[in-house]
């Protein structure tokens, strides 16, 4: 095969990695939450009720900023449901997806677990603008945020939580250009709502960063006018604009499933330019960046007749996807597109963390383990940070039936304040090793510290309660940096990360 080949020079860049481009989300669906993240009879339960080695696989994972309680979730939620004694809290109807809400884990358990995390876990909290409005968004504010001395503030006191939480980051709904969204509305309701709630919580705190609703996908019809109409009216009052998608296999046509990145990189760009175009129109010196704050790749085919046959149960197995090699190649491609745009792209979750559509798997009573999935992911958070280098591949390309002609290579390289430089690619061939070579200026760079790459020969493999450990990223041999030049070969449908120092 043509080898694949690009150049890496200090003098091209893209921008710095924010670190909340590894954020996650944690939505009350499914087992996310009860028996994911929350099992107080769990053997590792801690005293608040969080599952220890949950915790552990979270940390390794290397997740930032969570956002939280949804997703579809939040256009129902009532957040005065999840606060207060458990035992006084409420049962509640879930209708996005039919099932029966508890509340024994709320605001405050949120909070606690982001702590236990870590001090990299920032809350990122959706408010409902769906059944709900300006009032009951301010009112959360002032019980999340007011030091004291207000009927809210003391209240969350009276809790048990003295310290303000601290939320710096708030979604202004969720999907609300979506059909299934309960409240759904149209961009110019909805624009005027986001306005209306974005003013009013930047009076109690200027310095909150607010995301308005951008389109549910690339693919809506609304798509582009949506997020021209909403910025028309929210553009000096946001920070940021959402953007979601999800990938998956359709007919069979793996091909273009590997190509899923060449879709996420168009919505990027596109939305940029939508988003730029506003500006320009309102003579407007700002940028608006943007939150990919739900990604990943999602059986999402099976999820309608899924939550259709549910009559209101508690935690149901809903959204488990069990991810092969393939999947885990297509989420490292989609993670190299986050990189490739980190001058935007600021903020970023994947959806979500634990058991719905998850790098995590618990079994009740049992053990937790790592999704194919999860490698990618905590290899990015661990190497991906400091600035993006512009990589601009000359590779072999193939033909897909959804995307047309896309390269084999996709790749990025991220330049660490230290100077050194990870390289993450993938080959999306599912057949033929692929030859790089790669031109370093400007560069001291002089050994190659480590090449990585998550390949087996059976691209259906995965990680399951059976064999948890079945696949696991493997060491390369063989790949060179001499005189200036990266030389190293990609095994067939394989995630890489190479290191140089």
């Amino acid at each position: 095969m043509r080898t694949a080949r690009f150049t890496l020079d200090p003098a091209f860049t893209v921008g710095e990695v924010n670190p909340r481009l590894f954020g996650s989300f944690v939505e009350h669906l499914g087992r996310c939450v009860y028996t994911g993240i929350f099992e107080p009879d769990h053997p590792t339960a801690d005293a608040e009720g969080l599952r220890q080695d949950v915790l552990d696989l979270v940390r390794e994972l290397g997740v930032t900023a969570i956002r939280y309680p949804g997703g579809n979730f939040v256009s129902g939620y009532k957040w005065e449901d999840s606060v207060g004694p458990v035992e006084d809290r409420p049962r509640r109807l879930d209708l996005a997806w039919r099932s029966t809400e508890t509340n024994r884990f709320g605001l405050s358990e949120y909070i606690a677990f982001l702590k236990k995390i870590g001090p990299q876990a920032e809350p990122m909290m959706a408010v409902n603008l769906g059944t709900r409005g300006v009032a009951e968004a301010l009112e959360l504010q002032e019980y999340a945020n007011h030091p004291s001395g207000t009927a809210l503030s003391d209240l969350r006191v009276e809790h048990g939580d003295k310290d303000p939480f601290g939320i710096r980051m708030w979604c202004l709904g969720n999907e609300m250009d979506g059909p299934w969204q309960t409240g759904h509305k149209t961009a110019e309701e909805y624009g005027r709502i986001a306005a209306e709630t974005a003013r009013a919580m930047r009076q109690i705190d200027p310095g909150v960063e607010l995301v308005a609703c951008g389109s549910s996908g690339q693919s809506m019809e609304t798509f582009a006018e949506w997020e021209a109409t909403v910025l028309e009216e929210t553009y000096d009052l946001v920070d940021y604009i959402s953007l979601h998608a999800y990938y998956e296999p359709l007919d069979g046509d793996v091909d273009s499933f590997l190509a899923s990145a060449v879709d996420m990189e168009s919505f990027i760009e596109n939305v940029v330019a939508t988003c730029d175009h506003v500006g320009a129109r309102l003579k407007s010196k700002k940028k608006i960046n943007l939150s990919f704050d739900e990604w990943n790749v999602w059986y999402l085919s099976r999820t309608e007749a899924q939550v259709s046959a549910l009559d209101w149960p508690e935690a149901p197995r809903l959204l488990e996807d069990n991810y092969s090699v393939t999947d885990a190649v297509v989420f490292g491609s989609l993670l190299i597109a986050l990189l490739r745009h980190a001058d935007r792209v600021t903020v970023a979750c994947l959806a979500q963390l634990v058991n719905v559509i998850a790098p995590i798997m618990t079994e009740p009573g049992g053990p937790a383990w790592r999704q194919t999935t999860f490698f990618p992911f905590a290899q990015a958070s661990k190497y991906g940070r400091g600035e993006v280098l512009d990589v601009r591949v000359d590779s072999p390309t193939y033909e897909t039936k959804k995307y047309g002609e896309a390269d084999l290579l996709h790749a990025t390289a991220v330049r660490a304040e230290d100077g050194t430089v990870t390289v993450f690619a993938v080959n999306r061939s599912r057949t033929e090793s692929l030859p790089l070579d790669v031109a370093l200026n400007g560069l001291d760079l002089t050994s190659v510290v480590e090449h990585s790459a998550l390949a087996d020969a059976d691209p259906d493999a995965r990680n399951t309660l059976a064999e948890p450990e079945r696949v696991t990223p493997h060491p390369v041999d063989g790949t060179t940096l001499d005189d200036g030049r990266l030389s190293a070969v990609l095994e067939p449908l394989s995630w890489n990360v190479i290191r140089l120092a």
